[in-house]
């Protein structure tokens, strides 16, 4: 078996991404490896061709990106205060493509990923970017259901 020295966590800051996080954290701590914590804030759909009064999507899509990096960096300073073997990344785009983006770009030995189990015709409609990512890649892939308790 390969050495797992760097760990890619995709984290949404939802309690399950919080949930799988946790795993991804222990293992890096145990492993002594690089953990990557990457956010990706889901690109909007553009409906520009459509009139929609008083409304700037520069704006919008720096001010989202902004909140976002903020609570990436809130997150970090609560969370490393003794582990310093980790950076921190926020990008735009479509979740799995960047995930498996950055998993390449970094030569990532393992994936983190929560899920939330969706069924059904909720499976059907939005589908599961855990399960594209697994679906996509060949390296091991980590995926920490939502809680039951």
């Amino acid at each position: 078996m390969e050495k797992l020295d760097k760990i890619l966590i995709a984290h949404d800051f939802s309690e399950n991404s919080k949930r799988a996080f946790d795993y991804a954290f222990t293992l890096a701590n145990r492993l002594d490896a690089r953990l990557i914590v990457l956010h990706v804030i889901h690109e909007a759909i553009d409906v520009r061709g459509f009139y929609v009064p008083h409304f700037s999507y520069e704006v919008f899509d720096k001010e989202v990106e902004a909140s976002a990096k903020e609570m990436m960096e809130s997150f970090c300073e609560r969370t490393f205060s003794d582990f310093k073997n980790y950076e921190a990344a926020v990008v735009i785009g479509v979740p799995h493509v960047e995930i498996l983006k950055k998993a390449e770009e970094e030569k990532v030995s393992m994936i983190v990923m929560g899920t939330q189990g969706l069924t059904g015709v909720a499976h059907v409609l939005f589908g599961s970017t855990a399960e594209t990512v697994v679906r996509n890649t060949k390296l091991p892939v980590l995926i920490v259901p939502l809680s039951s308790s």
